[in-house]
């Protein structure tokens, strides 16, 4: 039987993958994420292809190592409103920074997926959510922050949707999976198309 492997420790992707009775083991893929994303960055890419791109990496990168095995790599990344990215914040500062420039605005979150075997990929997805942050008070801020620092350090953006952070947003459109950094009803169909997930 064919092994799906996710390569990220990431605690809410392995957490959507375990609600949905996907079988899986996770790995970590052993990429710099910082070095190999400042490379993509200074050539040029777009935050859809930077975002499809690193997905690719990790998944390559194990699926070298575990060549009869399905190897999924997953990315996420935010496009702010003037077509920048954020990364995750490094400190609550930063996390105030982040939030005070999505005030406001709309930005988007793009989920990628790529499904690696024997090192090449055969399978990938890029979805988007687009979430528009209302014009919150600064007070409103510093009481979040209170409540949601150091948690969301792990979150870009600077929010949980899950928890308090759906009271930053006025607006969203699109799934709640890719929100939360994996595209899992296309990648579903494709495993029910190999055979991994009962049709």
């Amino acid at each position: 039987m064919v092994t799906l492997i996710l390569a990220s420790r990431s605690f809410a992707r392995r957490a959507m993958l375990d609600a949905a009775g996907v079988p899986h083991v996770a790995m970590a893929p052993g990429v710099d994420e910082d070095t190999a994303k400042a490379a993509m960055r200074a050539e040029g890419l777009d935050p859809r292809a930077l975002a499809d791109a690193l997905a690719e990496l990790k998944a390559v990168k194990l699926s070298r190592r575990h060549p009869g095995d399905l190897v999924l790599g997953c990315d996420q990344m935010l496009a702010t409103a003037e077509g920048g990215t954020l990364d995750k914040p490094e400190s609550r500062e930063q996390a105030a920074d982040q939030l005070r420039g999505l005030r406001g605005k709309t930005h988007r979150l793009i989920s990628a997926a790529v499904v690696c075997e024997a090192g090449a990929p055969i399978w990938r997805h890029v979805d988007v959510a687009k979430l528009s942050v209302r014009s919150f008070s600064d007070a409103f801020l510093e009481r979040y922050l209170d409540a949601e620092w150091p948690a969301i350090g792990g979150c870009v953006g600077a929010y949980r949707l899950e928890g308090l952070g759906a009271q930053l947003f006025s607006r969203i459109e699109g799934s709640h999976f890719t929100i939360l950094g994996l595209p899992l009803l296309p990648l579903m169909d494709w495993l029910r198309l190999r055979g991994v997930l009962e049709a």
